[in-house]
């Protein structure tokens, strides 16, 4: 078992197990999770890696309190046993609805959480959506919208109730390769002016190395912790980084891990 550790940790994962029922019925369960122990710094990148199956978008969904597990994970010292309004989740896909404006959309997510009194859901939502650069783009319907448009919603939406922490599984990977990394730009600066904690699932290692403050590789069968790595590179990260030696050392450490 490998422990991650943060300096002064936001999220805690502490001894974490998942099992499913298994497919066939009568054949018991699977495990999915073995014992994750890790913990994300304040205002920290934590990017995860792995093959597909290996639990990462289930180790997010038990962080966001959407699956039940064994052992414990905090958020801020809550104990998480189901969704809370400190923690927003960003999915790959938008999943916009396509009768409603930007700025509809965008406020979707307050609707929903209503941990917000309805007197603050403008200010917040023209707040998101200039953070994500969407002011001008708010009467605009989704399929006005480029991909990269459509995310930037996503992630306004997510903004709006003002999370201290945001999961990301795979936010770009739908994404072409100039837009891709626009966003991850503009992922950095989002998360350095709101001060968030960021967990970011991907299955680029370019991507995981560019963003992550510490990149962790997770094996499969069941899932666990295999490696984590620091990336010593101050963000915000110019695109020249990529090219890099320090940069091509840690991505060729990563891929023989994978």
């Amino acid at each position: 078992m490998t422990t991650v550790t943060a300096p002064t940790p936001s999220v805690v994962v502490d001894h974490v197990s998942k099992r499913f029922a298994a497919a066939r019925k009568g054949s018991g369960t699977k495990d999915v999770l073995e014992d994750i122990c890790l913990s994300v710094g304040e205002e920290e990148i934590l990017t995860v890696l792995g093959q597909s199956g290996c639990g990462k978008t289930t180790l997010l969904n038990c962080i966001a309190g959407l699956e039940d597990f064994e052992g414990m994970i905090t958020v801020h010292g809550r104990e998480v046993r189901e969704p809370g309004t400190e923690v927003a989740v960003v999915f790959q896909s938008p999943h916009l609805l396509p009768w409603r404006t930007v700025k509809a959309n965008a406020r979707y997510g307050l609707e929903l959480n209503r941990s917000a009194p309805r007197s603050e859901w403008d200010e917040r939502v023209e707040t998101a959506l200039r953070i994500v650069g969407l002011s001008e783009s708010a009467g605009l319907l989704p399929r006005q919208l480029s991909g990269g448009m459509q995310q930037r919603v996503n992630i306004a939406r997510a903004l709006a109730i003002r999370p201290r922490v945001l999961l990301m599984d795979e936010p770009f990977g739908a994404l072409d390769a100039i837009t891709k990394e626009r966003m991850q730009e503009e992922l950095q600066r989002v998360v350095a002016q709101e001060k968030l904690s960021v967990v970011f699932i991907t299955h680029d290692i370019a991507e995981a190395v560019y963003l992550g403050d510490r990149v962790v590789v997770m094996d499969s069968d069941p899932g666990s912790v295999k490696l984590v790595l620091d990336v010593p590179e101050q963000r915000p990260r110019l695109l020249s980084y990529k090219r890099s030696a320090p940069f091509q050392e840690l991505y060729t450490r990563l891929w023989e891990a994978l």
